[in-house]
C-alpha cells in the first residue's frame, strides 16, 4: 500500500439516493476542507457547509465530519463529506478531493489501513465486509458479533492460554538435569484438555457462522415431470421455474436464494436427465451434471407413485461421491400416501408433495441437520475458510502436544505452531499476500 498518501472515494452505493458520501483518509485532509470547505470543521462535529469548486461555484450543501488522528476509522485523518446522493454530485465532489492532493482509494483500503494502525485486528476487517454482504438477519448478527470483537476475544484468550504453558514448558528446557517431573507439576496435561475444551465451543461457533456465510449448495435432480421445478417453487415461495406438464421444459440451470432459519440456501433446478435428440436440452442437461459438481447436497427426485427404477438408481451412480443425496419421493397427493421420513441401508428418503406442501417442513428441517446446523445465538461468529483452517490446524497441534507430553522439545513446538495459527486469525502473523488478497475483496471506499 501507498503511503502516508491521502485516499478519497465515494463511500455510499453507486446510483441516486437522499444522501452520499466521499470518504477521505490521510494527512491532506485538513488541506482538502480547507479548500472544499473553507474552513476545517470543529473535530468529531457535523457541521452543515457548502461544497465548494476551486473558482467557488457551489457543488453542494452538506454534513461535513473532521475525525482527527488517531481517533478516527483509519487512525489517519478523516473527512466524510455527507451530501445528496445524486451520482454526478457524488462523482464532482470526488474529482474535486482529488485535485486537491487526494487519489482514489482502491477496495478495501480504508479497512485495511484500520488495520495496518491497529484499530482493528484481521478478523474484525473481514467482518466488516461479512456485515455489508449479510444476506439473513442471522447472518449480520453473527458478523457484527465478530465485528465488535467478540470472536477475537476468544481468540486471544486461547493465545494467551498457549503462550503460559509455552514459557512454562521452555523454561522446563533449561533445567534439564533437574531430576524433577516438570510436567505432572505445572498440570501441562490439564491445561492442554481446559485449551481444547475452549478451542471445540469456538470451532463450532466458527462452523455455524461459515453456514451463515456461505449457506448450502443445493441441486435438485431427477427425470423429467418428476416435480424439480415445482420444489423449487415451493421452497423459494414464488414462481421462480416455469412449470408445465410437458417433459423438458427446464432446459436450464435455475438458481435461487433462500433461506431456512436465517440459513442460506442456493437452490439449483435443473434440467430433467434423460436421453434426448434436442440439441438446446442436451447442453442444458450436461450443465446439470456440471451443478452437481459444485454442490453439496444433492434432491433426487422420483415420482412416488413410481418409486425408485433402474433409471434413478443409474443417475446415483453418475454423482460426484462427496455429494450428499437424498431420494425425494414427490406427488404423494396423487399416490394418496403420507408424508414421512425413512432412513433405511444408509439412504435417506422424504415422502412430500411440492404441489400441496405436505412434508415440506421434513425437507427444511433435515437440510439443516444434514450441514451440522444447530442453533443460532451466542457463540457463533461469521468465519470464512481461512479461520476454519487455521482453528483445525490448532487442533491437529493440540492433539501432537498430548502425544509429546513426555518429550518437552516436541511438546514446545507444537505449543509454538499452534500459537501462530491463531495469530494467523487475528493477523498477528499474517504475510502479504494474504492481506491483499482478503482486503481486494472489499467494495471502494470500505
Amino acid at each position: 500500500m501507498r503511503e502516508p498518501d491521502t485516499i478519497a472515494a465515494i463511500a455510499t452505493a453507486a446510483g441516486s439516493g437522499g444522501i452520499g458520501v466521499v470518504r477521505v483518509s490521510g494527512p491532506a485532509c485538513q488541506q482538502i476542507a480547507q479548500q472544499v470547505l473553507g474552513g476545517l470543521p470543529l473535530a468529531r462535529h457535523a457541521t452543515y457547509l457548502p461544497f465548494l469548486e476551486a473558482d467557488g461555484r457551489l457543488i453542494d450543501r452538506g454534513i461535513a465530519i473532521y475525525y482527527a488522528a488517531p481517533h478516527s476509522y483509519t487512525g489517519e485523518d478523516v473527512l466524510e463529506l455527507q451530501g445528496h446522493g445524486g451520482t454526478a454530485v457524488m462523482q464532482l465532489l470526488l474529482v474535486r478531493c482529488i485535485e486537491l492532493g487526494a487519489r482514489q482509494a482502491e477496495p478495501g483500503e480504508f479497512t485495511r489501513r484500520a488495520y495496518l494502525h491497529d484499530k482493528i485486528d484481521l478478523a474484525q476487517a473481514e467482518a466488516v465486509a461479512d456485515v455489508i454482504s449479510a444476506a439473513t438477519a442471522e447472518a449480520a448478527r453473527s458478523a457484527v458479533r465478530s465485528l465488535t470483537g467478540e470472536f477475537s476475544q476468544r481468540i486471544h484468550a486461547m493465545r494467551d492460554q498457549l503462550i503460559d504453558l509455552r514459557m512454562y514448558v521452555e523454561a522446563c528446557l533449561d533445567f534439564p538435569e533437574e531430576d524433577i517431573d516438570f510436567i505432572s507439576q505445572g498440570r501441562v496435561a490439564e491445561k492442554l484438555i481446559a485449551i481444547d475444551a475452549e478451542l471445540s465451543k469456538v470451532f463450532a461457533g466458527a462452523r455455524q457462522g461459515s453456514l451463515l456465510r456461505e449457506g448450502i449448495q443445493i441441486v435438485l435432480i431427477g427425470q423429467p415431470n418428476v416435480g424439480k421445478s415445482s420444489l423449487m417453487n415451493r421452497l423459494a415461495g414464488e414462481e421462480v421455474s416455469i412449470v408445465t406438464s410437458i417433459a423438458g421444459t427446464t432446459r436450464d440451470v435455475l438458481k435461487s436464494v433462500i433461506q431456512i432459519n436465517g440459513v442460506p440456501l442456493h437452490i439449483m433446478d435443473t434440467a430433467g436427465l434423460r436421453e434426448t435428440d434436442d440439441e438446446i436440452e442436451r447442453h442444458g442437461i450436461a450443465r446439470t451434471w456440471k451443478a452437481a459438481e459444485s454442490a453439496q447436497v444433492a434432491l433426487i427426485l422420483v415420482d412416488a407413485d413410481h418409486g425408485i427404477t433402474l433409471a434413478e438408481k443409474t443417475l446415483l451412480e453418475r454423482l460426484p461421491q462427496a455429494i450428499k443425496c437424498v431420494w425425494v419421493h414427490n406427488k404423494i397427493d396423487l399416490a394418496r400416501t403420507q408424508a414421512k421420513f425413512v432412513e433405511h441401508s444408509g439412504e435417506t428418503h422424504l415422502h412430500l408433495s411440492a404441489k400441496t406442501g405436505e412434508g415440506m417442513d421434513l425437507l427444511r428441517d433435515y437440510l439443516l441437520r444434514l450441514v451440522g446446523w444447530q442453533s443460532s445465538g451466542e457463540g457463533v461468529y461469521m468465519a470464512r475458510e481461512r479461520h476454519l483452517s487455521a482453528l483445525a490446524q490448532v487442533a491437529a497441534c493440540l492433539q501432537q502436544a498430548f502425544i509429546t507430553l513426555n518429550q518437552p522439545e516436541l511438546l514446545a513446538e507444537e505449543l509454538r505452531q499452534a500459537q501462530e495459527s491463531l495469530n494467523e486469525i487475528t493477523g498477528e502473523f499474517t504475510n502479504e499476500d494474504l492481506l491483499g488478497e482478503i482486503f481486494s475483496r472489499f467494495c471502494i471506499g470500505k
